[in-house]
């Protein structure tokens, strides 16, 4: 019996119905997905409800994929759309909100040595300076310098050219260097 679980096999699969051939790909992916996801958003309780929206999405839009780019690109790029809607509905949430009732959502320390406290700090100082990025920038800083995706393949992941990659990247890391300052080489 030939290997059935090359892409190609597992897209046709799961496009012929085969929920075996889909949850394949949901866990090939599911580690990318959920870190492009965090990387975009910081942690928080809507984590989980956007990773499960992207893969809803894929189920959805599987027939569409037409093999330009790898599945992998077309499900990242999801992550990241998916991912802005719910920065753009969060923020219009909190817009709403009265003041005073807005959480900093602080990292829960399950050791308290003072070294695990002083990073614990430096990356809240970083997911916090990420977050601050214009979501163009963040989008970029997040798929090279968090989830380590090539120039190229974050290109096609975001569906702009080359070189806004390079610009992109180049404007946001400068951004962090001058909000994060001296912290930025401790991290």
């Amino acid at each position: 019996m030939k290997h059935r679980n090359t892409e190609e096999t597992l897209i046709h699969d799961a496009l012929d119905g085969n929920e075996d051939a889909f949850r394949t790909l949901v866990e090939r992916y599911m580690d990318e997905v959920s870190r492009t996801v965090t990387g975009m958003m910081g942690p928080g309780p809507e984590i989980d409800d956007v990773v499960q929206e992207v893969f809803i999405k894929l189920h959805r839009s599987l027939s569409s994929f037409r093999g330009d780019s790898s599945l992998k690109t077309f499900v990242i790029r999801m992550a990241i759309n998916k991912s802005l809607d719910a920065l753009r509905k969060r923020k219009r949430t909190r817009w709403l909100q009265p003041w005073g009732v807005l959480d900093e959502r602080e990292p829960v320390a399950t050791d308290r040595s003072d070294r695990n406290i002083q990073q614990s700090e430096k990356s809240r100082l970083l997911r916090s300076a990420v977050d601050r990025l214009p979501e163009k920038q963040r989008a970029v800083v997040v798929l090279r310098l968090i989830e380590d995706l090539s120039t190229e393949e974050t290109s096609k992941v975001l569906g702009i050219p080359y070189g806004t990659v390079l610009s992109r990247l180049k404007r946001g890391v400068e951004r962090l260097k001058t909000e994060l300052g001296d912290t930025i080489s401790l991290l």
